[in-house]
């Protein structure tokens, strides 16, 4: 069993204090914290960062590699959500994380999926049911109900909601929520229900609401979907009820920051550094009940050593008393070829350009419109007048209305189409078989030759993100890109930092088609979301999000 001490200036968040001291680990865990007002040391050490709220599978990469790129950022743990290889392979994919998170020293907490499918209003590869989720939740490893997406059945008391809900209460697990714009009686009747926290506040009057009936508020900062801003000043005031998350991170964010990012940018606002570390540290623990360490004697050894309190450059990460990042290494061995066959559903087959043609009505006039927005998962629903030609719909390219489809991914089926503005596509098309929650494979583009060819680079990997430049727009230098995600049509199995290279690339090759995103795949991941107003597309037709029905 090794042993060994560390020194610097400890940061005590429960008794908020900060001094020099020894600290001393015999294998897992501290067994002394000894103050020595004779050092002078110039770092810091503090509890390890803890994403409260994480779809691993929005890395594109299995836990195994997620952890070995989060550590060098100072993250010894997080709250995971296995709900989208839920989605794709049912309780076998809850199994492939729980089990990959295993093979590394990294503390994955994964929930029992409480929407599988999200809606009945969408296509999915499995059912997870109330007896399913109750078998989850009896084992020790599952710690809490993953976020009740299906708010309206919790308000209206639909029964195989209530029985998830109160299977949890049952194995006196905590229930996570999901409750975009909920506000007043409505926000009470959902949190009465024993829903327990909340991620998806659009407003800081939204966050004070559901906080003032004792809820308790994570603050997001993912790839696309940010509320940092509208919602960080609540920290002053409410320390012990908010927490940190990304909630969907993409592989080449995560390489540049994690919870790390959001301590620096709370701390810069003036925000007293022990109410900033309560959120990043402590609260996640308290809540789900993690087995993580908090710098206290007796504790698992998970902390971080840190070169200030105000960018928070991690020196050095520590999980169970193994040092697992250095100097921005991480240490953590690749598991990649451990993995000899990835679990999947993939079972459609090739389209042609025809299927994806659009038919001009009457009806179609005014023609509703997803209107995408930066940085948000909510969508706007605006009217146009549509573009004809030959008598179809097309793409108003000069007017940013592009053509949007959805393809079922798990059998032969039509294909789904509508349009949306602010993808700002010239030329060509992207496509992706993460889209949130049942992933099919969604594709956005500028014509239907373009938009076919991105959906069969993706059905001939089974899983991928893609692009077709259309003709030509470079020369002979434009080429298809497509990075394949064998793994549930979610993740890859390559080294995490290759994979974040290859995604940095096909994301450069979307902008330079044209798109003025910040994130072109991330947010088109999130237009088949329903659960998320206004306006969305799923496989089976164009969703309203307001009325939970079909336009």
């Amino acid at each position: 069993m090794a042993s060994f001490s560390i020194t610097g200036n400890l940061v005590d968040v429960h008794q908020k204090k900060i001094y020099a001291a020894e600290v001393r680990i015999e294998g897992e865990r501290i067994v002394s914290i000894t103050p020595n007002p004779n050092l002078q040391p110039l770092n810091y050490i503090l509890p390890g960062f803890i994403d409260a709220h994480i779809h691993i599978e929005s890395s594109m990469l299995i836990p195994s590699e997620f952890a070995r790129l989060a550590v060098v950022h100072g993250t010894v743990a997080t709250v995971s959500d296995p709900h989208e290889i839920a989605n794709v392979c049912g309780v076998k994919g809850v199994e492939f994380m729980i089990e990959n998170g295993k093979t590394v020293p990294f503390k994955f907490n994964f929930g029992a999926p409480s929407c599988v499918p999200a809606t009945t209003f969408e296509t999915a590869g499995a059912i997870l049911d109330s007896k399913a989720v109750e078998a989850l939740l009896q084992r020790e490893e599952v710690l809490y109900l993953t976020e009740m997406m299906n708010f309206p059945g919790v308000l209206n008391g639909d029964a195989e909601v209530m029985k998830k809900i109160a299977a949890a209460q049952k194995w006196n697990k905590p229930v996570d929520g999901h409750a975009p714009g909920l506000r007043g009686d409505e926000a009470k009747k959902y949190i009465d229900a024993g829903i327990s926290t909340d991620h998806e506040c659009f407003t800081a009057e939204e966050a004070l609401d559901k906080l003032k009936y004792g809820m308790k508020i994570i603050i997001r900062e993912g790839s696309a979907a940010k509320n940092f801003e509208a919602l960080i000043h609540l920290l002053n005031e409410y320390p012990e009820q908010m927490m940190f998350c990304s909630d969907d991170k993409h592989p080449d964010s995560l390489v540049e920051g994690h919870i790390n990012q959001l301590c620096a940018r709370a701390v810069a606002k003036g925000i007293d550094v022990f109410k900033v570390l309560q959120a990043a540290c402590v609260n996640p623990v308290g809540h789900y009940g993690l087995k993580v360490g908090l710098l206290r004697e007796a504790d698992f050894a998970d902390f971080i050593v840190v070169k200030d309190l105000e960018n928070f450059e991690v020196l050095q990460t520590y999980v169970n008393g193994e040092l697992v990042a250095e100097g921005g290494k991480s240490l953590i061995a690749n598991k990649q070829l451990a993995i000899s066959k990835s679990i999947n559903n993939f079972h459609c087959r090739h389209k042609k350009p025809e299927d994806f043609v659009f038919q001009f009505t009457t009806h179609h006039s005014p023609l509703p419109v997803i209107e995408a927005l930066e940085g948000q998962l909510i969508t706007n629903k605006i009217f146009v007048e549509p573009q004809v030609e030959n008598g179809n719909i097309v793409s108003d390219i000069e007017n940013d209305i592009l053509k949007i489809v959805v393809v079922n991914r798990y059998k032969d089926a039509p294909v789904a189409k509508a349009f949306i503005k602010n993808f700002g596509l010239k030329l060509g098309a992207i496509a992706s078989s993460v889209a949130h929650d049942s992933h099919n494979i969604v594709a956005v583009g500028v014509d239907d030759e373009s938009i076919c060819r991105a959906v069969n680079l993706i059905i001939e990997k089974e899983g991928g993100v893609s692009l077709t430049p259309g003709p030509s727009p470079y020369g002979e230098g434009s080429k298809e890109i497509v990075l394949p995600l064998p793994v549930g049509g979610l993740m890859s199995i390559e080294d995490g930092y290759e994979v974040a290279a290859k995604y940095s690339a096909i994301d450069k090759a979307a902008k330079d088609l044209g798109s003025s995103l910040s994130a072109p795949f991330m947010t088109l991941s999130f237009m088949a979301l329903l659960v998320i107003p206004h306006l969305k597309l799923s496989d089976l037709g164009l969703f309203d999000g307001n009325k939970f029905e079909f336009v």
